[in-house]
Parts: structure tokens; sequence; C-alpha cells
């Protein structure tokens, strides 16, 4: 849900979201504070989860929460944090009805957003350093869905494959 927008340093509007999660795997968490911090600038709630130290923690475990508070309706997105952002995002799209992406520049963050209605964003705390990150989810939050209907059609496309998988 979005409230009001602020307009970044660099001219990106930002729509404030009521709620967004942050979680890491210990190779994420020393970039998750950072995370945190800069998505509390554009939301009234962040629900930090995972890691809260370098002790090793299991990723699947990690996203399978944090993904929930999608689901539950707790939040309209998440940022997952790891070492690479792969294995948080193969986690993540193995479940129904989320969509994940890994990005490392602002054209991906945009773009799985108004394409593809990705609704978690993985970032790797290994790949990229605290101004990409930041770049990268500020375009991740500035975007939103299209409404065109080549791009509401493959992303229902999407739902059918999930439904096919499960055999419903």
């Amino acid at each position: 849900m979005l409230h009001t927008e602020a307009r970044h340093a660099d001219g990106l509007a930002i729509p404030r979201r009521r709620a967004i999660g942050v979680a890491s795997d210990h190779a994420g968490f020393p970039m998750k504070g950072f995370i945190r911090d800069l998505l509390a600038e554009h939301c009234d709630e962040v629900i930090s989860l995972g890691a809260e130290s370098t002790e090793p923690v299991d990723f699947p475990d990690v996203t399978r929460k944090a993904v929930g508070l999608i689901l539950d309706g707790r939040v309209e997105r998440v940022v997952l944090v790891c070492g690479t952002g792969a294995g948080a995002c193969i986690a993540a799209n193995k479940v129904n009805g989320i969509r994940a992406a890994v990005a490392t520049d602002t054209y991906v963050a945009r773009q799985c957003v108004i394409h593809d209605d990705v609704n978690v964003l993985c970032i790797g705390a290994w790949i990229v350093g605290p101004q990409v990150a930041s770049d990268v989810v500020r375009a991740f939050l500035a975007a939103e869905f299209s409404t065109e209907e080549h791009f509401r059609r493959r992303v229902e496309k999407l739902a059918d494959l999930e439904r096919e998988a499960r055999g419903a």
C-alpha cells in the first residue's frame, strides 16, 4: 500500500510503503543493517528476519520466513541479502506466489518489477557494495508493475505454471 511519495536526491520518485521485509543469512548479515536503515526511510515498518550475526544459518529457512510475510499479507515486498543473491532467489522462487530476482544494477531492479511483478529482490552482499545496493533497492521500491496487458498476461502465465506444478 502506497502512502506518499518521496523524491530521492537523484530525482527518483519513491512511493512510501506501509511495510517491507528484509532478511539475510550469515553472508548477507553485514549488509542487512544498512539495507534495513535504507528501507526505513521509505516505509512505515521494516520487518527484519534472519541472521543476527555472522554465525551460519541456512538461507532456505530464512527465505521461507521472509516470503511468508508476503503470503500472510504483512508486506508487499521483501529484500533478501545473501552472499551472491542466487541461493535466496532460488529458494524464494520455489514458493507459489513469489517472484524473485537477483539485481546487481538499477535497470534489472526496475524492469523486474515493471515487467514481471517481482515482489522479492535478492542482493548479493559479496557482489555489490553499499552504494550499488542502495541504488538497486531504491529502484526496486520506486518501480510499479505495468498496467500493459502483455505484461499482465505473462505474469498470469507464471501463475499458471505454479498451479500446474502443484497439480491444481
